[in-house]
C-alpha cells in the first residue's frame, strides 16, 4: 500500500513524499520496519514521546499532533481521528460494505444487539456482532478486550465481516469509543439509545460530558430508536437531527409495552404500535428485559423488518451470559449472575427481583478498583434497598488495597436495618452464599458478568462464578 492511499481523506499540515508502506500501529513495541507510526495521547502516555524511537525501528513515517523537528514526520490536527480513517483505508473500508446498527446507554447494550442480531438472523441475514462479552461473524466467536475495539481492530473485524458474507453488523458503541474517535468514519443505518445513569465518571468529568459522548452517535446515524421514558432520551429525541422510533414502557411512545407479567426467569408482555397489539414472552426476567426487547423491537422495524420476525427472532434468545443469567444448581434455591456494577443497575435487577423470589434476596457485589469511587455507598444503599440479605466483597481491586474500597461501600449501609456480611475473598463469599442459602432463596452475583477473571494489582486471574457455585455445591448436602 502507497502512504498516499493510506493517508486518503486525512488532511495533512505538513507535505510528505509518497512511498510503500507496510502496515500502521500507535504502540511502538510492536512496529514493524516500513510501518507508519501513530503518536496517540492516551490518559496513561503520549505516543509523541515513542516518536524517536518509532524511527529508529524503520518506521516509514510519523503521523503526528504537533511538530517535533523529527524525519518523515507528517502533523495532523487529531492523530486519533488520523488513526481511525487510515485504519479503514488500510483495510478497503469495509464499514462502507455493511449495514451498520450501534446500540449505546449505561444498560442494556449487550442484550439489546444479542436480540437484533437474533432477529436479523430469524429474517435469514448473515449477521456479525461487535460487544463487550465477545465478537461474533455469524456463528464464529471471537475474544473480545474492550465493549468497542481499538479502529485497527475494529476495521478489521468489519472486513472479516464482509469476507465472511455478512450484510449487517449490530455493535455496542461505548462512550469511551466514540470519545476516542475509535469508530472513524462508520455511518450507522440506526443508532439505538438505551438509558443514561452514573458509571464511567472516572474517565468523564461529569454526567454531562458522559451524556455529550453517547449523543455523537446520533450525529451519525439515518436512523434513532430512543428511549423516551429517560430523561437523557427525552433530550436526544428533541434535538435529534434525523427519524426517530421511541419506545416506552410509560405510553410515552411510538412503541408500547402493555400489561408486563414478570416470572422468576421469564416476562411476558403486550406492545402496540402503529394500532396494532402483538405478544411477547421474552427468557429473560425483569423491567430491563422489556425495555431491551422494545429497543430491539425498534430497531428491526426501523431496518424493515417484519413485527412478526421481530417476535420470533427475540423468542429464540434465551438469556445472555451475566445478564440476569441463572445458574444451573439443582437445588431448591436459585442463582443468578449478573454484570450490575452500578448503582442503578443493581437497583434495577434486584428490584426486578424483588418480587418474584420465593424466599430471602440476597445480593453480593463489590466495587471495582481505580474506578469511581463516588459509586461505592450508592451500591450499598441500592443493596440495602431491596435485598433481605447483603453480602459485601470484591470485584476487580485492581491497584487499590480490596478493604479500603470495601470500607467505602459499607458506608451506604449506615442507617439501614438489612443485615450484611464482609467477606474479602470473592470465591469464600460465594461459598458462603450458597453453604447459608435457604429454600426458595435467589442469590444474585452481581458485578462480574461474563467475566471469568479477577483483576487484582495488575494481573488477571481466572474467576469463573459458574465454576465457584458449581465447587460451592460439592460442599452441601
Amino acid at each position: 500500500m502507497r502512504l498516499s492511499e493510506l493517508l486518503k481523506d486525512i488532511d495533512t499540515v505538513s507535505s510528505y513524499t509518497d512511498k510503500e508502506i507496510g502496515g500502521m500501529t500507535h504502540d511502538s513495541r510492536t512496529l514493524q520496519k516500513g510501518d507508519v507510526f501513530f503518536c496517540i495521547k492516551g490518559s496513561a502516555s503520549d505516543g509523541h514521546q515513542y516518536a524517536k524511537q518509532a524511527l529508529e525501528k524503520g518506521a516509514a513515517a510519523i503521523i503526528t499532533e504537533r511538530q517535533l523537528g523529527l524525519d518523515g514526520e507528517i502533523s495532523v490536527s487529531d492523530t486519533h481521528d488520523a488513526y481511525a480513517v487510515a485504519a479503514s483505508n488500510y483495510y478497503g473500508n469495509p464499514e462502507r460494505q455493511l449495514t451498520l446498527i450501534g446500540v449505546t446507554g449505561t444498560k442494556g447494550k449487550t442484550t439489546t444487539t444479542k436480540l437484533i442480531k437474533s432477529v436479523l438472523e430469524t429474517a435469514g441475514k448473515k449477521v456479525g456482532l461487535i460487544g463487550s462479552i465477545q465478537n461474533e461473524i455469524g456463528e464464529e466467536a471471537i475474544h473480545a478486550e474492550n465493549t468497542t475495539p481499538d479502529a485497527m481492530e475494529l476495521m478489521e473485524l468489519y472486513a472479516r465481516m464482509v469476507k465472511a458474507g455478512c450484510e449487517y453488523c449490530v455493535m455496542e458503541v461505548s462512550s469511551h469509543a466514540l470519545d476516542q474517535k475509535r469508530i472513524g468514519k462508520s455511518h450507522y443505518k440506526v443508532a439505538v439509545f438505551t438509558n443514561l445513569s452514573q458509571d464511567h465518571l472516572d474517565y468523564h468529568a461529569n454526567m454531562e460530558e458522559y451524556f455529550k459522548a453517547k449523543a455523537k452517535l446520533f450525529s451519525i446515524c439515518d436512523g434513532a430508536v430512543i428511549n423516551a421514558d429517560d430523561p437523557y432520551g427525552q433530550r436526544l429525541i428533541s434535538h435529534a437531527s434525523c427519524p426517530v422510533t421511541t419506545f416506552s414502557m410509560e405510553g410515552k411512545g411510538d412503541l408500547n409495552a402493555l400489561n408486563p407479567v414478570y416470572h422468576s426467569d421469564s416476562v411476558s408482555f403486550d406492545f402496540f404500535y402503529q394500532g396494532v397489539v402483538s405478544k411477547l414472552s421474552f427468557g429473560m426476567p425483569g423491567v430491563f428485559s422489556v425495555k431491551n426487547a422494545l429497543a430491539a423491537i425498534g430497531a428491526c422495524l426501523r431496518l424493515g423488518i417484519s413485527i412478526r420476525t421481530a417476535v420470533e427472532g427475540i423468542e429464540r434468545v434465551k438469556g445472555v451470559r451475566g445478564r440476569c443469567e441463572i445458574i444451573p444448581t439443582g437445588r431448591d434455591f436459585t442463582v443468578i449472575c449478573d454484570h450490575a456494577h452500578a448503582p442503578d443497575a443493581l437497583e434495577n435487577v434486584l428490584s426486578a427481583l424483588k418480587g418474584t423470589a420465593k424466599g430471602r434476596l440476597v445480593a453480593l457485589f463489590g466495587c471495582g478498583g481505580d474506578r469511581d469511587r463516588t459509586k461505592r455507598p450508592k451500591m450499598a444503599q441500592a443493596a440495602a434497598k431491596y435485598a433481605d440479605f447483603v453480602i459485601i466483597t470484591s470485584d476487580n481491586p485492581r491497584t487499590e488495597d480490596p478493604s479500603e474500597i470495601i470500607k467505602e461501600i459499607v458506608v451506604g449501609m449506615s442507617g439501614s436495618s438489612t443485615p450484611y456480611v464482609v467477606i474479602e475473598n470473592r470465591v469464600e463469599a460465594i461459598f458462603y452464599a450458597i453453604q447459608h442459602a435457604l429454600p426458595g432463596d435467589t442469590i444474585v452475583l452481581a458485578g462480574k458478568g461474563h467475566e471469568d477473571y479477577q483483576i487484582i494489582g495488575h494481573e488477571k486471574i481466572h474467576l469463573d462464578e459458574r465454576e465457584v457455585v458449581a465447587d460451592a455445591l460439592q460442599t452441601i448436602r
